[in-house]
C-alpha cells in the first residue's frame, strides 16, 4: 500500500514538473503565460500566472518615416506640429538662417509645415532615416541628389494640387502645409514602400535614462547667426522647453510650448558651396567621427556622432564607445559649426552662508 502511494505522489511531482516545463515552453516563445510550482498541505500545484508583455517604445513597429523639409524663416514662424515629430534635426543652410527637417513615425496629423525647399545635408538624414521625403523644390544639388538616388519623395513642384495646400494666414512661399494621410496617399499612388525592416536612428529606452554621471544641464543655450536657441528644463514635466530670441516658442495652431525630451548637439565644419545662384548656401561636412552632447533629464554627457557614409546611420556613442540609449521621447539634434559657442548651463550653485564670529 505504502509502495502504491508512494508511486502515486512521484507520478503527481513528474507531471506538475512537465507541465511546467511545457508552460514555461509556451510562454518563452509565446509571451503569453508562465507558471509556477506551489505546495500546499503536501499537495503540488500548478500556479498560472499571465505574463505581463514586455514595454514598447511608441516608435517601435516597421511603418516606414517620413521626412518633412521645415521653413523657419519670416512668415513661416511659428510652425505646427513639430512636438508630433521623433525627430527634428536643425542645420544651417544659407545667409544665417537654419532650416527643420521633422522625422514623422506611428503619427497621424491634419496639418504639417509651413513645408518649404530640400538642401543636400537634409538628404543625409533622411536616408539615414530610411524616410520618404517631402519637400516643396530644393537647391540645385538638393534636386538633382534626389533625382540620382532615385528617393521616394513627395516635393510640392511636381504633385497634384490636393497633395499640398496653402493657408492664407501666412505669405507665399512660407504658406504650404500638408497631412500624413496625404502623404500615404500619394506614397501609395505612387507604389512606394510603406514599411521598413531597418532600425530607429537612435536606441530608445522605455526605462528612464538619468545620465547620473553626466553634468548638469538645465539650460542649454545655441546662438544660431538668426535665431538665438534656448532650451530651459521642466523639472516637472521632464521636457526641455524650446526659446527662440528670447521668448518661449509655440505651436502656431495649438499655441502649445514646443518641447524636447531629448537633444543631441553635433559638431560640423560647414562651408559656403560655388553652386550657381547659390545664395551663399552651406555644406556641412558630417561624415566622419564628430564630437557632441547627448542631453536629458537635466543631465549632459559628451558623445562622438559616426555617420560611416550618405545613407549609413549615425551611431551616437558615449565616451567609453558604447552605443547611448535615449530617453523614449522626442529629440531635437542641433547640428552646429565648430565656431558657433553653444553653452550646457547646470544648476546654479548655492553660495554657503557666512558665519559671523562672536
Amino acid at each position: 500500500m505504502k509502495t502504491k502511494i508512494l508511486v502515486f505522489v512521484l507520478l503527481v511531482v513528474i507531471i506538475a514538473l512537465g507541465v511546467l516545463v511545457g508552460l514555461k515552453f509556451i510562454g518563452d516563445n509565446k509571451g503569453e503565460t508562465s507558471a509556477n510550482v506551489a505546495e500546499q498541505n503536501g499537495v503540488l500545484s500548478v500556479v498560472l500566472e499571465e505574463k505581463k508583455p514586455e514595454p514598447k517604445s511608441k516608435y517601435d513597429g516597421d511603418q516606414r518615416t517620413l521626412a518633412v523639409m521645415i521653413d523657419n524663416v519670416g512668415d513661416a514662424i511659428p510652425q505646427t506640429s513639430l512636438n508630433e515629430a521623433m525627430l527634428v534635426y536643425e542645420i544651417y543652410v544659407e545667409g544665417g538662417l537654419t532650416r527643420f527637417m521633422a522625422v514623422y513615425k506611428n503619427a497621424d496629423i491634419d496639418t504639417i509645415g509651413p513645408v518649404r525647399s530640400a538642401r543636400p545635408v537634409f538628404i543625409d538624414y533622411a536616408l539615414e532615416n530610411d524616410s520618404i521625403f517631402v519637400h516643396f523644390g530644393g537647391s540645385d544639388r538638393a534636386l538633382k541628389d534626389v533625382e540620382k538616388l532615385k528617393m521616394q519623395n513627395v516635393s510640392g513642384l511636381v504633385t497634384p494640387a490636393n497633395v499640398f495646400w496653402r493657408t492664407n494666414k501666412k505669405k507665399k512661399p512660407h504658406n504650404a502645409l500638408i497631412s500624413t494621410a496625404n502623404i500615404w496617399e500619394y506614397a501609395e499612388k505612387r507604389n512606394y514602400r510603406t514599411t521598413t525592416e531597418e532600425r530607429n536612428v537612435l536606441n530608445y529606452s522605455v526605462k528612464p535614462i538619468t545620465l547620473e554621471d553626466g553634468e548638469g544641464a538645465i539650460e542649454v543655450e545655441i546662438p544660431y547667426s538668426h535665431s538665438k536657441v534656448k532650451f530651459v528644463y521642466n523639472e516637472e514635466t521632464g521636457l526641455y522647453e524650446r526659446y527662440v530670441g528670447g521668448k518661449v516658442y509655440k505651436d502656431w495652431l495649438t499655441d502649445e510650448v514646443i518641447t524636447a525630451k531629448n537633444i543631441i548637439i553635433t559638431v560640423a565644419n560647414n562651408y559656403t558651396t560655388n553652386e550657381e545662384n547659390g545664395y551663399g548656401r552651406q555644406e556641412v561636412e558630417n561624415i566622419g567621427i564628430l564630437d557632441g552632447y547627448y542631453i536629458t533629464n537635466g543631465k549632459a554627457i559628451k558623445i562622438t556622432c559616426e555617420k560611416p557614409s550618405r545613407a549609413e546611420k549615425t551611431v551616437y556613442k558615449d565616451e567609453n564607445g558604447n552605443e547611448i540609449k535615449v530617453n523614449d521621447g522626442n529629440t531635437w539634434i542641433q547640428v552646429v559649426p565648430p565656431s558657433l559657442k553653444y553653452n550646457i548651463v547646470g544648476p546654479a550653485v548655492e553660495e554657503p552662508e557666512e558665519v559671523e564670529e562672536n
